[in-house]
């Protein structure tokens, strides 16, 4: 009943983004949405100057709730019903769901400099929000700062990730036919793709196809053997999963992402600071604890420092091992240290860093309904 009224009270407050709800109206629903690997975010589409989101684009996924205020600011409440996974998951055949804010994002006047080539060469690479802000770069150490609310109607069946932070890849680096890695320039990535199709990782021959329409469209045929860089499971990841609360760093040295290498520690049977390791990977989980002992009803607040992981590029080496500390704080009880200052493996062999996002990432074909609010984000580089 609980989780029906409260479907009710999103369902029936759900306003278009910018528009002042009437006094009363708890929730304004948030439905502009951005690519921000192939485009850049118009003035509109900016929630609150720091903000852009992504995933699905439905009303209700994603609203600025002003009836849960967090330090006296409206937080934002993130919602997937059961028939909210549009997106093919990381196996065959999985799906996973997707309601989040992205803090990296680039604007037109990130590309002022730059001429129209340009920019329309980041938008075939998909390296737009390589210009944008909220980067974090390879080797540095940062703090950060976020709070969640979860329900007691939530259910311990959920597998959702409600922050993480994720790589940068960069498909100019590239598999060719022979297993040699080649980083192609920029001229060279696009002379390929005006002759190819590109589907995630995997480039194909380009054939002629008629759409429904029986327009002739480019459609992909068969695989190339060329294979360009999508990157992995993100770096640091807080979320629930088979009745866990866990805390999950993801390290990978090698240069180009080998994705058949699932390297990935499983929060119902991993040891704590234990890792799951292959030849390049390293995953582990930093804390975790059951979802019956987390906090329900009221705000915990996360501070985070991560000192990240410096790798080697080309060679494939660790630099310097990473470390990882946080705080877990709520009204009411004693701050508590669940990660101290922990030596661990945290990051990606890119170029580029990584940048953070919260709200809901549905995954394992999990089609769990979930709700939750986030709120109070910040983040700060340590010298």
């Amino acid at each position: 009943m609980k989780r029906f009224a409260l479907l009710l009270l999103c369902t029936a407050a759900i306003r278009v983004q910018g528009a002042n709800p009437p006094a009363g109206e708890a929730l304004e629903s948030i439905i502009e949405r951005v690519n921000v690997q192939a485009d850049s975010a118009r003035r509109e589409q900016i929630i609150d100057n720091e903000w852009v989101a992504v995933g699905i684009r439905k009303e209700g996924t994603i609203c600025r709730d002003r009836s849960r205020l967090y330090e006296g600011k409206p937080s934002f409440r993130f919602t997937l019903g059961r028939e909210d996974n549009t997106l093919q998951g990381y196996a065959q055949g999985e799906t996973k769901g997707r309601a989040e804010l992205s803090y990296c994002y680039a604007t037109a006047a990130d590309f002022a400099t730059a001429d129209a080539k340009e920019y329309d060469a980041a938008q075939r690479m998909k390296t737009v929000y390589h210009r944008g802000k909220g980067i974090c770069a390879q080797g540095s150490k940062w703090r950060y700062r976020f709070a969640v609310y979860i329900p007691s109607e939530l259910s311990r069946e959920v597998t959702t990730i409600f922050a993480q932070w994720h790589g940068m890849p960069d498909r100019t680096l590239t598999t060719a036919p022979d297993g040699t890695v080649r980083q192609l320039t920029a001229v060279e990535f696009l002379a390929m793709e005006d002759t190819t199709v590109i589907k995630k990782d995997i480039v194909h021959t380009a054939v002629e196809k008629a759409d429904k329409r029986g327009r002739t469209i480019r459609a992909a045929g068969e695989p190339t053997g060329w294979k360009v860089e999508q990157g992995g499971y993100p770096p640091l990841a807080f979320g629930f999963s088979g009745g866990w609360f866990y805390i999950k760093a993801n390290s990978d040295r090698r240069w180009f992402t080998d994705k058949t290498d699932r390297c990935n520690a499983n929060p119902e049977t991993a040891k704590v600071l234990r890792a799951v390791t292959s030849e390049f990977k390293a995953s582990t989980i930093a804390y975790k604890e059951p979802f019956e002992a987390f906090p329900k009803d009221c705000w915990v607040t996360f501070e985070v420092t991560i000192d990240w992981t410096r790798y080697g590029g080309e060679a494939e080496t660790i630099e310097r091992m990473g470390r990882l500390d946080v705080r877990m704080m709520r009204e009411g009880a004693p701050e508590r240290r669940i990660v101290d200052d922990a030596p661990i493996l945290i990051g990606r062999n890119d170029d580029e860093g990584y940048y953070f996002k919260y709200g809901i990432y549905r995954v394992g074909n999990s089609t769990e309904p979930v709700s939750y609010n986030l709120a109070g984000y910040e983040q700060q580089e340590l010298k």
